[in-house]
């Protein structure tokens, strides 16, 4: 890139919250290499059931007072009363965090039908809404660009990604995919049925193959022919698999940036050699 064209597009990493001191430690490292990116935020997810609540809530601080990023506390509305979740938003508010990614979330059982707690908020556009009462978040809400898995349909999983940017949501992060033209024709979908706000695509480089896989099938991504015999065989070469996930994310990121996109979400797994390899392939060469 010379220094004549645009930048690239802005990029915001997600983590997890880590289970034991290890994964803590390592979590911190990620995040020490991606902060100095200047991202234009950093989020931690939010288990289902809140069963990572004081986890996520503890990385949050952390990470608030540790780096100079921007940083979103994911929260979710399963199994918890209004008062709980309202509790966490307040508990995120007075660590500094000022951004929410509001999510109805997952059951705890793996497949079992999502059922709002009786005192609880029924699903994420209440929750946004609620959200507006407590403080002046920022709110980014969830996309499926392949359709949610339990909506009746495309048009009725819009309409419902609709109602929450109503309820006073400021963004949509999508769920990951693998092939521009899918973001692209979501895009144009979202853009006939009203929707304004930003929609910002969810990537995600692939770091274990079987794991990726795994996640497409739980969230009804598809994965491309062309992809399967990329990566075939390369669980057992690391190296190899690398390279070859840094090519394909990079070339997805720049068909999305050729097309109007100005951000992305990068899933990172807590691992920064995907995500740092993606930001300076995208933005080599380009002015800060």
């Amino acid at each position: 890139m010379s220094l004549s064209q645009p930048p690239g597009p802005g990029l915001s990493f997600e983590f997890f919250p880590p289970k034991t001191p290890k994964m803590a430690e390592a979590l911190r490292q990620t995040a020490s290499v991606l902060a100095p990116l200047g991202p234009r935020f950093i989020s931690v997810t939010y288990g289902a059931g809140g069963s990572t609540r004081d986890r996520t809530l503890q990385t949050v601080a952390e990470l608030v007072r540790e780096t100079n990023v921007p940083v979103a506390g994911h929260l979710t509305c399963v199994d918890a009363t209004r008062a709980e979740v309202d509790a966490v938003a307040r508990a995120y508010w007075d660590a500094g965090v000022r951004h929410i990614v509001a999510l109805r979330g997952d059951p705890s059982e793996l497949g079992a039908p999502f059922v709002a707690h009786p005192d609880g908020y029924a699903g994420a556009v209440e929750l946004v809404a609620g959200l507006r009462r407590i403080a002046p978040f920022e709110i980014s809400v969830a996309a499926y660009p392949e359709t949610h898995p339990a909506a009746i349909s495309p048009a009725a999983d819009l309409d419902h990604l609709k109602a929450k940017i109503d309820a006073g949501a400021t963004r949509a992060l999508t769920q990951f995919f693998f092939e521009a033209e899918t973001f692209l024709r979501f895009r144009d979908r979202a853009t006939a049925a009203g929707i304004t706000t930003e929609i910002v695509p969810g990537i995600l480089p692939v770091a274990n193959i079987a794991q990726a896989y795994r996640f497409a099938e739980m969230c009804g991504a598809h994965v491309p022919d062309w992809m399967r015999r990329l990566f075939d065989g390369l669980d057992d070469h690391p190296g190899a698999r690398a390279m070859v996930t840094t090519t394909v994310t990079a070339e997805l990121c720049r068909q999305l940036h050729d097309h109007g996109v100005t951000d992305l979400h990068v899933y990172t797994l807590n691992r920064p050699d995907a995500a740092l390899a993606l930001h300076r392939l995208l933005h080599a060469g380009s002015t800060p």
